[in-house]
C-alpha cells in the first residue's frame, strides 16, 4: 500500500530532473572552493569574524566561516529554490489532481514534499561543509584550532564540532524550509514564493541590526545561524543551541501547519 515514502521517493526523483536542484547544489559546491581560491590568490584573513584569524593555519576554520556568511543569503537562497517551488510548480504544470489520483490523500503527498525540500537543503549543508573541509585542509592542512574560549581544540575533535555545528545549523535551515512551503502553497506562484521566502530572512537580518530593536535579536530566526558557536566554548554553551530548538519551532510549526491545512483545502478541479 502506497505511503507517504511513496510519495518523499516520487519528490526526490522529480528533483533529481529540475534544473534549480542543481543550481543550489552547485552553489553550495562553488562557495567554499572560491572561497579557498581566493585565500590562495590573495593575503589577508576575514578577522572580524569568528574564525576568521585562523583560515590560514587551519582548514577546519574554513566552513566555520562559511556558516557565518551563509546565514546572510546563501543558504536562505538555496533553500527556497526548492522549499518555494516544490508545492507551487505543480500549480504550474497542472499535476496535482494527477498526482492525487496514484492512491495517496493529499496529507501523504504534503509530507513527501515537506521531507523532500529538507533532504535537499540538508545535502546541499552537508556538500558545502565536505568540500570546506576537504578544500581547506588541502590549502591550510588538516590542523586544530584555537575555541572562542581560547583552548587549543585538536584536529579531530575539531573535525567532530564541525559537523555538530553544521547539524545544528540544519535547525533554522529546517524552519527556512516551512516557511518556504507556506508561501509555496498561499501563492501558488515559485517566484514569488522563493523571493519571499530570501526576503523574510533579509528582513530579519536588516531588524537584527537595526538601532533600538536590539531586544529582538535573540528571538529571530537569523539569530539561531549562529547557535552553533556554543560547540566551541569551554564548557560547551547550551544556551544558544537550547533556544534556537525551540525559537525555530516556533517559527517552523505554525507555518507548517498553515501550508499544510492551504494544501489540503487546495481546489485542484481546474488542474
Amino acid at each position: 500500500m502506497p505511503t507517504f515514502l511513496t510519495a518523499y521517493t516520487w519528490e526526490l526523483r522529480k528533483l533529481v530532473f529540475q534544473k534549480r536542484t542543481y543550481l543550489g547544489l552547485g552553489a553550495a559546491t562553488a562557495v567554499p572552493l572560491i572561497f579557498v581560491a581566493a585565500l590562495a590568490l590573495q593575503n589577508g584573513s576575514p578577522n572580524d569574524v569568528a574564525f576568521g584569524q585562523y583560515v590560514r593555519e587551519s582548514g577546519l576554520a574554513i566552513p566555520l566561516v562559511l556558516l557565518l556568511f551563509a546565514s546572510v543569503w546563501l543558504f536562505p537562497l538555496v533553500t527556497a529554490l526548492v522549499a518555494g517551488d516544490i508545492i507551487a510548480s505543480e500549480d504550474h504544470n497542472g499535476t496535482l489532481k494527477t498526482i492525487l489520483t496514484r492512491s495517496l490523500d493529499r496529507g501523504q503527498v504534503f509530507t513527501g514534499k515537506a521531507l523532500a525540500a529538507l533532504t535537499y537543503a540538508a545535502l546541499a549543508l552537508l556538500l558545502m561543509g565536505s568540500v570546506a573541509v576537504v578544500a581547506g585542509s588541502l590549502k591550510s592542512g588538516f590542523h586544530g584550532l584555537v575555541s572562542l574560549s581560547g583552548d587549543h581544540v585538536t584536529a579531530m575533535h575539531g573535525l567532530a564540532l564541525v559537523a555538530a555545528s553544521f547539524g545544528v545549523y540544519l535547525i533554522p535551515i529546517a524552519s527556512v524550509v516551512c516557511i518556504g512551503l507556506f508561501l509555496s502553497a498561499l501563492t501558488r506562484n515559485s517566484a514569488a514564493a522563493v523571493v519571499g521566502t530570501l526576503m523574510i530572512a533579509l528582513l530579519m537580518q536588516l531588524i537584527g541590526i537595526l538601532p533600538g530593536l536590539g531586544g529582538l535579536s535573540p528571538y529571530l530566526l537569523t539569530t539561531q545561524f549562529s547557535a552553533w558557536q556554543g560547540f566551541f566554548r569551554t564548557p560547551t554553551d547550551w544556551v544558544p543551541i537550547v533556544r534556537a530548538i525551540w525559537v525555530c519551532a516556533c517559527y517552523a510549526v505554525p507555518t507548517l501547519i498553515a501550508a499544510y491545512l492551504i494544501f489540503l483545502r487546495r481546489d485542484v478541479d481546474g488542474g
